[in-house]
């Protein structure tokens, strides 16, 4: 009966409790009730990275085998939680201010990251457009005279009206071979990567577009709700971060991308994302974050973490 009530408090309440008495201590702290919380809460998380993304055996139930009695569930738990992650957030001593102070001062170009993936053209809503058009959300800064091949350009943002940044979209082709595709519903082959010789595979080989070596990270956008299979979209995101293409380090944010949220709309999990596409064997860091087209809502989460990853001083 004690372990049913319990799974009504919330993780913090629990917390609390077990910090009454040894008896509840020992109570709160069992495995069963805090794998339970994971399997329970994980499908609802709106983000996950490389350092939150469960490190432990979860199975479709809360009943434990002998391998999994002396793992600490509620570690675990307190570790990958998001609100326990913001909570537990870095914040700057004393000195770091004053050094971001004087960091401030120096002029620094503004980074850029690349966004592409099968997400920017799927959706019903586009997310650029959104964006374009919610200066309370991120301002535009500037639109820098550049095209990349006919299927790309820059857009400067600016986050917090402080941090610019600069955003290169990468579409398949060019906008009227995309319009074409749309309207007689064909599947293009992406210009951004070059495939095997006389192959219908859209599985890619290596980029055909280099980029500058500026580049600091990429957003992979992905309409999950069509979503049919993950092979094309892993070999897509393990060329663009081929060391020969850049820097191994260049962080990459998975936007999880909705045109709009609906009360009968079920998501794929952000954990879910990350297992399928096989983001922790990846050197890079990474993020799988949740929004939507029409609202925005998680996107600022991912800009936020992009430019932490990226060496920009919140």
């Amino acid at each position: 009966m004690q372990f049913l009530i319990m799974t009504f408090l919330s993780p913090q309440d629990l917390c609390r409790l077990g910090g009454t008495s040894t008896y509840w201590q020992s109570m709160v702290r069992d495995p069963v009730l805090w794998k339970y919380f994971l399997l329970r809460d994980m499908p609802l998380w709106q983000s996950v990275d490389h350092l939150s993304v469960p490190q432990v055996k979860l199975t479709g139930s809360a009943v434990l085998d002998d391998s999994e009695m002396q793992l600490d569930y509620m570690a675990e738990y307190l570790r990958v939680c998001p609100a326990c992650r913001n909570q537990w957030q870095h914040q700057p001593r004393a000195f770091e201010s004053v050094t971001s102070f004087f960091q401030s001062l120096v002029p620094v170009s503004e980074p850029q990251f690349a966004m592409f993936g099968p997400g920017l053209e799927q959706l019903e809503i586009s997310l650029m457009n959104t964006i374009m058009h919610s200066p309370h959300v991120l301002p535009v800064a500037g639109l820098p005279q550049r095209q990349i091949d006919g299927i790309g350009s820059g857009i400067s943002f600016k986050y917090k009206d402080q941090h610019r940044f600069n955003i290169a979209t990468l579409y398949s082709t060019n906008r009227t071979e995309r319009e074409r595709a749309r309207l007689e519903h064909l599947n293009l082959r992406s210009k951004l990567f070059v495939y095997e010789e006389d192959s219908e595979s859209n599985i890619p080989l290596s980029m055909a577009v280099l980029f500058e070596h500026t580049l600091r990270a990429y957003a992979y956008m992905l309409e999950i709700l069509i979503l049919q299979g993950w092979e094309e979209e892993c070999a897509q995101i393990r060329v663009m971060l081929d060391p020969a293409v850049g820097a191994v380090c260049r962080p990459i944010l998975v936007l999880s991308c909705v045109s709009r949220e609906t009360a009968d709309r079920h998501r794929i999990p952000c954990v879910t994302i990350a297992h399928q596409l096989q983001l922790s064997s990846l050197p890079n860091p990474w993020m799988v974050q949740d929004t939507a087209a029409e609202t925005l809502t998680g996107l600022l989460d991912g800009i936020d973490w992009l430019l932490r990853h990226s060496g920009v001083k919140l």
